[in-house]
């Protein structure tokens, strides 16, 4: 058995995994496919800190292969998402009952192991069944849906507002199918035009770079009132300056995505705008919610390259994930059950 240990800054090691009893509360889940993520390949090459040893892998699903006594309504050989955030189980909230409120939550590659693995063994309560309509590229997706969902449940925009999205890889794209199945209008902001134009042939009218017509641009496609919103995301490498571009006076920005990098917020336009600005970077509770999303055909993957691979050099596939993190769009996915 095999688990993917990350040592230090580029330093994995592929290491024997030790057999692990189950406890009554627990489930052993055959992990069967992982998505590589710019958050793995951060956590990779020591962008983004980690508390070593760690086992990365943040997004992932498998099969049961076994379950406690007191597991409820799982079952040998069903297909689960590893939910890849945990409450931790030592705040007020937590303590009260009220996980969903969690002070600290705790994630998946850092605070506790990832992924990688052959097996995991962990609390029946932190998978969940992924229904037969969900395909497992689809179902590698859930948290990226969840964490749209967290955002436009933030934001709480009616029906046909305008919502600024700045970045159009992976998780931009998946921003914008949500945004437009909460009935609103997404403006995709990207410099890349490989991902404009799949934008747009995933239904997204607006799509602009971010070069000098872009004030034109969101005039044009507001009638002159600007955005109700806007999102920035995280690994997009754009001017946190951008969103002051698209948004109107008094209005919300949010900071979306998986990771916490450093960015050179400008803090200028916050003040000029009167923006209220705040960052969502989980899908925490809103799990089943993306579940559901996906059942009623939400996202749309089938413009996206997919690379499956059964086969592979991890830290080559971390570097050049991390290299090409700001338009990276494509879907590589590490098959583990042959």
């Amino acid at each position: 058995m095999d688990n993917w240990v990350l040592l230090g800054k580029g330093n994995l090691e592929r290491q024997p995994q030790q057999e692990t009893e189950i406890g009554p509360n627990q489930v052993k889940v055959r992990v069967s496919h992982v998505l590589l993520s710019n958050y793995d390949a951060f956590c990779y090459t020591g962008a983004k800190s980690v508390n070593y040893p760690k086992t990365i892998g943040r997004f992932a699903i498998g099969i049961i292969t076994e379950t406690g006594e007191a597991c409820y309504g799982l079952e040998k050989g069903a297909r689960v998402y590893l939910n890849a955030v945990h409450s931790c189980g030592k705040c007020f909230a937590c303590k009260s009952g009220n996980r969903y409120e969690c002070e600290r939550v705790e994630l998946a590659g850092d605070d506790f192991d990832g992924f990688m693995r052959d097996f995991v063994v962990c609390d029946y309560s932190n998978v969940s069944v992924i229904p037969d309509a969900v395909d497992d590229m689809h179902a590698l997706c859930i948290e990226h849906v969840a964490l749209a969902e967290n955002i436009f449940d933030n934001l709480n925009l009616s029906a046909g507002k305008r919502v600024g999205i700045i970045g159009g890889g992976f998780l931009g794209t998946i921003l914008a199918q949500v945004a437009m199945y909460h009935k609103l209008v997404p403006i995709v902001i990207d410099n890349y035009p490989q991902n404009i134009e799949r934008l747009n042939r995933s239904g997204v009218f607006y799509a602009f770079p971010a070069d000098d017509s872009l004030p034109t641009n969101i005039n044009n496609a507001t009638s002159g009132e600007s955005c109700d919103a806007a999102i920035y995301t995280t690994c997009c490498k754009l001017p946190s300056s951008v969103p002051a571009t698209v948004v109107a006076r008094r209005k919300d920005v949010v900071f979306g995505g998986f990771n916490k990098m450093g960015i050179n917020l400008d803090m200028s336009f916050l003040f000029e705008k009167s923006l209220k600005v705040y960052a969502v970077t989980d899908g925490f509770g809103y799990i089943e919610t993306a579940i559901n999303m996906l059942v009623h055909e939400a996202i749309d993957l089938a413009d996206f390259e997919k690379n499956v691979l059964t086969e592979f050099d991890l830290p080559a596939l971390l570097t050049a994930r991390a290299e090409a993190a700001a338009h990276a769009s494509e879907m590589t996915v590490l098959k583990l059950i042959l």
